[in-house]
This record gives C-alpha cells, sequence and structure tokens, in this order.
C-alpha cells in the first residue's frame, strides 16, 4: 500500500511538470502567469510580418534609441512606463511588442504593462537578437 502512495505522488509531480510545460512542449512560445508571452526575436518579426495593427515598443533610454532601433518602433523608457504608458499606449488589446538592449527591461516593462492591464503583450528580448533592420535617428 505504502509503495502505491509512492507511485502516485510520483506521477502526480511528473505530471504537473508536464503541464507547467505544455507551451514548451507544444513548440509554441512561452506563456507565463504574469500576463504577457515571451516569443524570440524571429517570432516577433514573423508577428510583424503577418499582422498589421501592433506598436513596437522600445524600453531603453533615447541615447540608445539614437544609436539604432527596430524600424517604427516607439521609445517609452523603462523607468517611463507606469507614468506615461496611458498616454502612449491608448488601446489596451493591441498587440504591443516589447523590446530593449538585451531582454531585461523588456520582461520588466511587460510585467508593469500587464499589471496595467493590456492584454496583448508580447516580450521579444533584446535588440541584439533582432533579425530584421536597424534604423538611426
Amino acid at each position: 500500500m505504502n509503495h502505491t502512495l509512492i507511485v502516485l505522488a510520483v506521477l502526480l509531480v511528473a505530471g504537473a511538470a508536464l503541464v507547467g510545460c505544455s507551451g514548451f512542449l507544444s513548440g509554441g512560445t512561452a506563456g507565463n502567469d504574469s500576463g504577457f508571452r515571451q516569443v524570440t526575436a524571429q517570432e516577433a518579426k514573423e508577428l510583424m510580418d503577418s499582422e498589421q495593427d501592433y506598436v513596437i515598443l522600445d524600453v531603453r533610454t533615447e541615447g540608445e534609441y539614437a544609436e539604432g532601433h527596430v524600424p517604427g518602433a516607439t521609445l517609452l523608457p523603462l523607468n517611463d512606463v507606469a507614468s506615461k504608458a496611458e498616454s502612449v499606449l491608448t488601446d489596451k488589446d493591441q498587440l504591443i511588442l516589447v523590446y530593449c538592449r538585451s531582454g531585461k527591461r523588456s520582461h520588466d516593462a511587460a510585467q508593469k504593462l500587464a499589471a496595467m492591464g493590456y492584454g496583448n503583450v508580447v516580450d521579444f528580448g533584446g535588440i541584439m537578437d533582432w533579425p530584421g533592420e536597424v534604423v538611426q535617428d
């Protein structure tokens, strides 16, 4: 009887682990409990190629943005997301693709946006991994 309980416990833990990793196992993009999705830069580029109504949000500093950014990106530095997002991003259901230099600030910004009620936020990490064109001001 004791052996049966151990086997059941192991199966339950394994099942929970598989359910928690289902985004990775399905080959799709990773989701999370924070209200936003994380995708690769290549997947973000594919979204941009297939979607029409979206905002590309650069959350780096003005200087970093001027040195090179994704074409069409809107600058909203991470430090300004909480105070200025609602004036810059007026449609909380619009697809918002967020990036920074390496992925840390974009992750933080995506979390903030999701907490503010933005429902279609996609974090694609850093411009360092961007496979497309980069433009300068």
